[in-house]
């Protein structure tokens, strides 16, 4: 076995597989904002939804312009400077549709145990749990991210 050094190669490769999948997480927010919203309103009041659109829609910008930004920041920022994870970020986001319910009137939904610890400001039961709930893209690109970290942070502290 070699002594494992970590390679400013292997830094910018996960630069990289952190920005793209920064580019992807914050275009697809603003869909993802507007499908929490439909999908809460229309089982709570059918056609709510839809009279609901533009104000999900403006949410969805909303949470792109303040999300993204701290994504990015963090998945370009050095591996052993990143003291949250992406999806920790992600969630956040949270607030977006959940501002746009509450203000319809929408009633929270019932949440097992653990969610409401958890979340607590969770109240619609939507916390992205995983980059797939905001695309396959979203997941691929987590996946390639997370490997990429991986190696990354092995790399540099196997000998510790």
């Amino acid at each position: 076995m070699g002594v494992y050094a970590n390679s400013s190669e292997d830094d910018e490769a996960l630069k990289r597989h952190g920005l793209a999948l920064a580019e992807v997480c914050e275009a697809e927010l603003a869909g993802w904002v507007s499908r929490c919203v439909t999908q809460r309103a229309e089982a709570w009041e059918p056609g709510l939804g839809e009279k609901l659109g533009e104000q999900a829609h403006q949410a969805g910008l909303e949470a792109q312009a303040a999300v993204g930004p701290q994504l990015r920041q963090l998945l370009i920022a050095d591996a052993d400077l990143q003291s949250t994870s992406p999806l920790a970020v992600l969630r956040n986001a949270v607030e977006f549709p959940t501002r746009v319910l509450t203000q319809a009137g929408v009633p929270d939904v019932v949440r097992d145990d653990f969610a409401a610890k958890a979340f607590p400001d969770d109240r619609y039961d939507l916390c992205i749990g995983s980059f797939s709930d905001l695309s396959v893209e979203a997941q691929q690109l987590g996946i390639v991210w997370g490997a990429a970290k991986a190696h990354v942070m092995i790399s540099r502290h196997r000998s510790q």
